[in-house]
């Protein structure tokens, strides 16, 4: 009977670590295909420039959020925030204070007909590195929207806009401190209008190396 029990043990070890072999294999495929989506979501990421005006789910909107406060900031201050702007009110107020850096008379919208928009912004007292942290933000914002199916592209100008007493009063709405917080970009997505653009060329001197 011993020797049964010693004989089942054994074979018990072997399909554990047959087991195991397939699992390791099936979570290194796993690994890899993730790893293979991410290199590809970056690589064919781009600008959007037109959109219609459905508001993608707001659980989407969550996720891409989420991916922005995962960024990288220095000594993890996390000096940036992140201002998600759904509100169709709101939102046309802001491309009009971003239009008006232009001149006064400018009536484009400078969102592109974007539904959404995600202002970053850093609070400058929090680290010296508050702009990088907030364009860090920005560029996981940008590629987490095209890794969920959305258009996106980086519109400048929320640093004037939120120098305004307009763009002040919102942030103070929110219990923002005007004081300490400066823009860094805005982040407009939505569902893509039109055909998706082809990239450009990279350039031949991008990259040098030392080795």
């Amino acid at each position: 009977m011993k020797k049964y029990t010693l004989i089942l043990a054994a074979l018990a070890v072997i399909l554990c670590g047959c087991c195991n072999k397939d699992n390791c294999s099936i979570e290194n495929t796993k690994e890899q295909t993730t790893m293979n989506t991410t290199m590809q979501d970056l690589l064919t990421r781009r600008s959007i420039r037109s959109y219609t005006d459905q508001i993608p789910p707001k659980e989407v909107i969550e996720e891409i959020c989420q991916a922005g406060t995962y960024a990288p900031t220095g000594m993890n201050k996390q000096a940036p925030i992140i201002v998600a702007v759904t509100n169709r009110e709101v939102r046309d107020q802001l491309s009009r204070l971003n239009a008006a850096v232009f001149g006064p008379d400018n009536d484009m919208d400078p969102f592109y007909g974007a539904p959404v928009v995600l202002v970053v912004l850093a609070d400058t007292t929090a680290a010296l590195t508050w702009k990088e942290d907030g364009s860090l933000v920005m560029g996981n914002l940008l590629n987490a929207a095209h890794a969920k199916g959305l258009g996106s592209c980086w519109i400048h100008r929320a640093k004037e806009v939120f120098e305004t007493q307009e763009g002040k009063a919102i942030l103070r709405k929110l219990g923002i401190d005007d004081t300490k917080y400066v823009g860094i970009g805005n982040c407009i997505l939505g569902y893509v209008d039109g055909d998706y653009p082809e990239a450009r060329p990279r350039k031949e001197s991008y990259v040098y190396w030392i080795e």
